[in-house]
């Protein structure tokens, strides 16, 4: 079956108008996987500094261990990002109180089509000495 003169572009018309369609879908994935890495590394990393905070008693270690295992984002998560606190309202971890490490991590977007970015927040609470 032959087609008529007329239809001869039709595919190439087709494909102009969903090929935008097609590329914001997979920007759209690829934003989106790119925002879940951070909040899941994120969270990670609020885990492990509460974890060494209530192990080694110290703010210090807890904020480097949350800047050594969030190593893979871009920006780097700072010390000015990351809060502890313990529920006795001192800075040491005594038995029975909680340690919470809460981190506020500025996520920008890679192409700026949905935006510059948002805040993530991660948190992690531990009861100290057991």
């Amino acid at each position: 079956m032959s087609r008529t003169r007329s239809e001869d572009g039709a595919a190439a018309v087709e494909f102009a108008l969903l090929l935008p369609i097609l590329i914001m879908l997979i920007l759209g994935i690829l934003e989106f996987g790119l925002a879940y890495n951070a909040q899941i590394t994120v969270t990670n990393a609020a885990r492990e500094g509460v974890r060494t905070m209530v192990i080694q008693n110290s703010p210090g270690a807890a904020k480097a261990a949350v800047e050594t295992v969030s190593s893979t984002l871009a920006p780097a998560i700072t010390d000015s990002e990351i809060t502890i606190t313990v529920s006795n309202g001192t800075a040491t971890c005594t038995g029975g109180s909680t340690a919470t490490v809460n981190i506020q991590y500025p996520f920008q977007f890679l192409t700026g089509f949905f935006g510059t970015g948002y805040t993530m927040t991660g948190k992690a609470a531990m009861r100290c000495g057991g």
